[in-house]
């Protein structure tokens, strides 16, 4: 009857620690005021068993109780008992039901759901590397389906999770993207894959508007750093803190020029639940954070904060789809919606480790 594609799982750890739990109470403490605006809703998410919808669910649940907001979720997932024992603690959240599917054969089966919070589709590396045509295909297709899903079930608000990468390779001389930038992805290239599909993605979000009276909201999310983000897969301050952890030399494979910024999830967290709770119709905000750092100032700095004996930069080319500078301007969701960045990136890093057994 559903449908769903997944998201990086990540790496897990006991959802009772404390760094998560203080990082959950802040979340909910920020938007004490807001809450009660989904007492008695009825969610429908994909996606959220990825890094960014456990963070969701998990200030979800914090909520539910603590503001006995009656709320209910159905969440999509590949493997729901696969999930349910290496997320006890959300299996087991009170209106929480996790279903089995795929999103790129989700239908509606007649249920009413006041809200769609569509995060599926995982950034993944090798998927855009060596299959392009399917991870373009589903985050397209499976953006169409939530939304004819969203339609069906009348839904109140639809939110996509869309991605800094639809401005494509930010200019050198552009310190700060913002959303009004009319960059777009290298059509001639098929590492644009995953930020093209999202790009045709936020079409469909704006053809449903119009021609479905569909109430829209789009988060454009950059790099992120916190608890339950995987230090295996593909993003780069993962894999540096991953080796520091293990004493290794932090080896950087490209020539360590290109800059990112990371927002801390639990910042992340915050801004998403507060786009929901406050966000206009029709609402398109960067998230992400303005505190840039190359990736060779980003090697350093985690080889220094957790001991690393050092730095090996190869200079090989850089595999990526922007070796270039990839941080966005988030005046306009601070100025409109209040929310701010509370956790700096040394911290960020340091809570990260920490979380995945670090104990220096």
């Amino acid at each position: 009857m559903y449908a769903q594609g997944g998201g990086s799982t990540g790496r897990t750890r006991p959802q009772s620690s404390s760094q998560l739990s203080g990082d959950i109470h802040a979340i909910n403490a920020s938007l004490a005021t807001d809450w009660p605006k989904l007492a008695g809703k009825r969610i429908f998410m994909t996606g959220g068993t990825g890094f960014i919808g456990r963070w969701m669910l998990n200030a979800l649940a914090d909520a539910n109780a603590r503001h006995r907001l009656g709320v209910e979720i159905d969440v999509l997932t590949r493997n729901p008992d696969a999930f349910a024992k290496r997320e006890p603690q959300l299996a087991a959240a009170p209106g929480f039901r996790f279903i089995s599917g795929d999103v790129l054969a989700m239908v509606a089966g007649g249920e009413r759901y006041d809200i769609v919070l569509h995060a599926a589709t995982d950034a993944s590396a090798d998927l855009n590397e060596n299959d392009p045509l399917k991870m373009f295909d589903t985050i397209v297709e499976g953006t169409r389906r939530a939304l004819d899903f969203a339609v069906a079930c009348k839904a109140e608000r639809f939110f996509f999770f869309s991605s800094g990468a639809v401005y494509g390779a930010q200019p050198w001389d552009l310190t700060n993207v913002s959303e009004s930038h009319a960059g777009a992805p290298d059509l001639t290239s098929h590492r644009s894959a995953y930020g093209e599909g999202k790009r045709a993605a936020e079409m469909l979000c704006n053809l449903y508007a119009r021609q479905h009276g569909l109430d829209v909201i789009n988060a454009r999310i950059f790099a992120l750093l916190g608890p339950l983000l995987s230090l295996d897969i593909h993003f780069a301050a993962g894999n540096f803190i991953r080796d520091a952890m293990a004493g290794k030399t932090i080896t950087i494979e490209g020539a360590g020029k290109a800059v990112r910024s990371y927002l801390y999830a639990a910042d992340l967290t915050a801004w998403l639940w507060a786009m929901l709770l406050c966000a206009p119709a029709g609402a398109i905000y960067n998230v992400g954070s303005e505190e840039s750092v190359s990736i060779a100032e980003l090697a350093e700095r985690i080889a220094r904060l957790l001991g690393a004996p050092g730095v090996e930069i190869l200079g090989r080319e850089d595999p990526g789809w922007n070796p270039g500078r990839y941080v966005p301007d988030t005046q306009k969701i601070r100025n409109e919606l209040g929310v701010a960045p509370t956790v700096a990136l040394d911290e960020a890093i340091v809570r990260t480790a920490r979380w995945n057994g670090w104990v220096g």
